[in-house]
């Protein structure tokens, strides 16, 4: 009879073992994937020849984009914003991941009008950032975000140039009669 307890002692124990393990690693695979998912957005691939009359145009665009796990996550903290479309981001990182800041982000036609928000409750695991965005009304949009070197080629031939940034998605915004739903914040204090 003892034994039969220990046996089943044993198989319970390694049950909770196992369970414990897969919660554990659950958090963890669901970073990797929504991280993989978000930095898989940001690649892109182009070529493109015409020829007409004897005139041939080449266009090429290779775009690609790898996630940056500092180990250190104060390294993230800094100035990022988007080049040319009046987007920008104060972050302030500390060492177990929080993250907050401010930011804003342009309003109207023409952008010259900003919006100014917080970053409320930042978290940063691995290289994926999630917060919430609280605009001065009291409104607010979730904010999610891989940090990534994103490098670009003009050409096959080409060495490509890498910029380090946080590449943001989820948020729909138009521009120009087009909708916007990804963009890329580039580092701008100098800090890879």
């Amino acid at each position: 009879m003892k034994s039969f307890r220990i046996g089943q002692f044993l198989a319970a124990s390694a049950l909770i073992a196992a369970a414990t393990a897969s919660a554990q690693q659950t958090p963890t695979a669901a970073v990797q994937t929504r991280t993989s998912a978000i930095v898989a957005s940001f690649n892109k691939a182009k070529h493109v020849v015409k020829e007409r009359h004897g005139v041939r145009r080449e266009k090429y665009k290779d775009v690609r984009s790898e996630p940056v796990v500092k180990a250190n996550p104060q390294d993230y903290s800094g100035a990022y914003e988007v080049p040319d479309m009046g987007f920008g981001l104060q972050l302030r990182v500390d060492r177990n991941g929080n993250a907050q800041g401010e930011g804003y982000e342009p309003v109207g036609v023409d952008g010259t009008v900003r919006r100014k928000f917080t970053l409320r409750n930042g978290r940063i695991e691995g290289a994926l950032l999630t917060a919430t965005q609280v605009y001065d009304g009291g409104t607010q949009d979730r904010l999610e975000g891989v940090f990534i070197n994103r490098t670009s080629f003009d050409s096959p031939t080409d060495r490509g140039t890498t910029e380090f940034g946080l590449g943001v998605v989820g948020r729909q915004i138009g521009e120009g009669g087009m909708t916007i739903n990804k963009f890329f914040y580039a580092r701008r204090d100098g800090a890879q």
